[in-house]
């Protein structure tokens, strides 16, 4: 994930709690009205209308506020989803107090441009309007995806991981303080974890769920071997970087 400045190192903890607190970002088809319709309003582009523009071009979407990961400065970097798929959103203009107003569920319209990152995709340069409206996405079980080019089709969405096993990082570690080992506490955390023979990579992004977090403290206690089921965040880098929410250990 690329990362904000450091000054916004302050900010970003203040608001992780919101993402991820002492439970992992809210999930499920349950907390969904039964009936629920997502008509989209006038100028607003389907899911599949703002997969197939150009990168640069101006895109306005409504979607749904799932975590928040930052505020400075009057911009906002948020996980969203509607029904569809998901929205990435960088940056993107809003004050402070509407911030506050963004809690899980929430429906937002944002205008902006259409970006890519190293492989993620996203909207930049936005502004957000709050709307009427309230959608939770339930966690999609991606774990048969890992490894396949369909894993992308969900880039952003909720998801969930199951019957992994904590691989070693090097050195009999279960997990790297950032990428390289060259962090320390309160850095973003990597971990491997294999299923079927295969190990993905995985990330607890410190900006959205600090070292103050359940999932965080739950990494800081893995051991190699480990088997573990995990949900979060479908972010990009590269290659599937999930920001993972959550860590239950079997």
């Amino acid at each position: 994930m690329k990362k904000l400045t450091a000054a916004m190192t302050i900010a970003a903890l203040t608001v992780c709690l919101a993402a991820c607190g002492k439970t992992a970002p809210a999930g499920g088809s349950a907390n969904a009205p039964a009936s629920f319709e997502d008509v989209k309003g006038e100028g607003v582009m389907t899911h599949a209308e703002y997969l197939a523009a150009d990168v640069d071009d101006e895109v306005t979407v409504e979607t749904y506020v799932q975590a928040k990961q930052s505020w400075w400065e009057d911009k906002a970097t948020l996980y969203t989803q509607d029904q569809d798929g998901a929205y990435f959103i960088y940056d993107a203009a809003c004050s402070e107090d509407d911030y506050a107003k963004l809690t899980p569920g929430t429906k937002i319209r944002v205008t902006g441009f259409k970006a890519e990152w190293n492989g993620e995709i996203e909207i930049a340069e936005g502004k957000i309007t709050i709307e009427d409206g309230n959608y939770i996405a339930p966690a999609l079980d991606a774990t048969s995806l890992l490894g396949t080019d369909k894993l992308l089709d969900h880039q952003n969405e909720f998801v969930s991981f199951s019957g992994l096993t904590i691989e070693d990082k090097g050195n009999g570690q279960a997990f790297f303080y950032n990428w390289d080992n060259s962090g320390t506490q309160g850095d973003d955390l990597y971990f491997d974890a294999s299923v079927d023979g295969k190990t993905y990579s995985f990330t607890v992004e410190s900006y959205l769920c600090d070292q103050n977090t359940d999932v965080y403290k739950a990494v800081e206690n893995l051991k190699v071997g480990d088997k573990i089921d995990c949900e979060g965040f479908l972010y990009w880098y590269e290659g599937a970087n999930p920001h993972i929410t959550k860590v239950t250990v079997k």
